[in-house]
């Protein structure tokens, strides 16, 4: 059975994939403090702290890298977590002898893309704020491993990954739980993938975001977030854009 290191595994999207994974690997958890909801072996440790994650890395088979800032914040925070954090992540990985990784990244890398039409998995970056900006900075330094050091890098850029959709806008961007579990295990187990960027989205009647990209990994997403549709009430959350009215505003730029 494969050896994986999850990074961030006691937050909120961690909580939702690890518990889906024990059946594809045997799994090491890392996060600042450990959750007594998940069992398992917890290693306690920060992303940025590079001797920690050497030695998190040992005897690994992949690495499922999920911690960071999940949102806005400060220039220089994101830049030292989400970025100096993926860049430590990726340096260790490689000095460990891990040949494969996979990187959360975010519907916020392209959320400036008009969601009209359907974005394919490695459409160009067009970030919706400076959280958005150091998701496109970790895609770009999982492509610049691969290319040097051929290290199988896998990016997956999640839409909104709850137990179900939080508004009307998420209809079109949800990944639901057990496709969550589906997905992170088709980037584990399919064959010499490379460099890859997949979109984390379900299989969506109002979806926004291709899934062939995905497809070619072996994930076929079975949740459809349309159930949910009629018990919401009309609101405005739904935007032009892929990132959602609340990250594409003026204001929110202004505030930081």
């Amino acid at each position: 059975m494969r050896r994986v290191l999850v990074t961030g595994a006691a937050g909120r999207v961690g909580r939702i994939v690890v518990p889906r994974l024990r059946p594809a690997g045997d799994l090491r958890l890392l996060d600042l403090t450990r959750s007594d909801e998940i069992a398992g072996e917890w290693v306690t440790g920060s992303v940025t702290d590079a001797a920690a994650m050497i030695e998190a890395c040992q005897g690994m088979d992949a690495v499922i890298h999920l911690a960071g800032i999940a949102g806005e914040d400060t220039w220089d925070r994101l830049m030292t977590v989400n970025v100096g954090g993926t860049r430590t992540v990726l340096d260790a990985a490689r000095a460990a002898g891990v040949p494969r990784v996979i990187l959360a990244s975010s519907v916020h890398a392209a959320g400036f893309r008009p969601a009209g039409r359907e974005a394919p998995a490695d459409c160009p970056p067009r970030p919706d704020t400076f959280y958005g900006v150091s998701k496109v900075m970790t895609e770009a330094l999982g492509s610049l491993c691969h290319s040097r050091f051929g290290t199988d890098v896998i990016c997956v850029r999640i839409g909104s990954c709850f137990a179900r959709p939080v508004d009307r806008h998420a209809l079109g961007l949800w990944l639901s739980p057990g496709d969550a579990g589906r997905l992170f295990e088709a980037c584990l187990t399919a064959g010499s993938p490379g460099f890859r960027i997949v979109w984390g989205v379900s299989a969506n009647t109002r979806g926004r975001c291709s899934l062939r990209e995905g497809e070619r990994l072996g994930y076929h997403p079975v949740d459809d977030s349309e159930r949910f549709a009629a018990s919401m009430p009309p609101d405005t959350s739904v935007s032009a854009h892929l990132g959602g009215r609340a990250f594409t505003t003026t204001e929110l730029g202004r505030a930081r």
